[in-house]
């Protein structure tokens, strides 16, 4: 039985990929360097259906790395569904996401995880923060606008919460609502479920192999209905704290409501 087997797993790495079969190889290891002897933890990767040779290359994969799991979708079902399926699958009680591209760097998982030890229990996301893009010049505008017509319309105070780098507690985000393109909203989502956020900033590399699944205009038309939809649920939500009535006994032995 393997080492990750016999400790409980504090941490799970969720990675979801869509034929990235150059860069799988290559994130796992950086994985693994960054958080050997670091924590207790997983990999989990979940294929979203690939339809390149991502599907072999994490087969292969499992022999090498003692602490990867590999979940597969029958049919493609987006980022937003390959990360819940991964946290659902998760073992530890926080979680780390990783883009499959290798644009974010793993060794910035420790960095979060000093976030988190030094907030307080209210903090329930750490989300990295892309000081320095290394996208195009295109990406970087569009990404810019959006980025200013999301905080004015949710007013999240998130510089960047497109960035794949994020960590997480397990039961919290699983207890936000679900629907396609809920990755980019997580901020917005858990400060409307009560929680506090930070924003971490993270280092950000050039793709090296692969094509981005993603284009300006197609993000954008998805944005317009995401944005009207996530706004909508912070109008319509009430967050309160609840004090729990226990019965008490008074000086003379008997119960008293309190």
């Amino acid at each position: 039985m393997s080492e990750t087997s016999n400790r409980s797993i504090a941490l799970s790495v969720v990675v979801p990929v869509f034929n990235e079969a150059d860069n799988v190889r290559p994130l796992i290891e950086e994985i693994v360097a960054a958080l050997r002897g670091v924590t207790a933890f997983e990999i989990v990767y979940v294929d979203d259906s690939s339809r390149d040779t991502t599907p072999d290359v994490l087969r292969e994969s499992l022999q090498f790395y003692p602490e990867l799991r590999v979940l597969r979708h029958q049919k493609q079902s987006g980022q937003s569904t390959a990360v819940r399926s991964g946290v659902r699958a998760a073992k530890g009680q926080w979680i780390a996401t990783l883009d499959g591209d290798g644009q974010n760097d793993p060794a910035d998982i420790p960095k979060l995880l000093a976030a988190r030890d030094g907030a307080d229990d209210r903090h329930k996301l750490f989300a990295g923060w892309r000081v320095e893009r290394r996208d195009s010049g295109s990406k970087r505008w569009a990404s810019r606008w959006a980025n200013r017509i999301r905080s004015r319309m949710l007013r999240d105070e998130t510089p960047d919460t497109g960035c794949g780098i994020k960590l997480f507690e397990r039961a919290a985000f699983l207890d936000l609502p679900y629907f396609d393109h809920m990755h980019r909203y997580l901020p917005a989502l858990m400060q409307r479920a009560g929680w506090k956020t930070q924003s971490v900033p993270v280092n950000h590399r050039e793709r090296s192999t692969g094509e981005s699944k993603y284009n300006n205009w197609g993000r954008a038309m998805a944005g317009i209905s995401d944005l009207r939809g996530v706004a909508w649920l912070i109008r319509r939500s009430k967050v309160t704290g609840i004090d729990e009535v226990v019965l008490e006994k008074d000086s003379a032995g008997a119960q008293a409501d309190r």
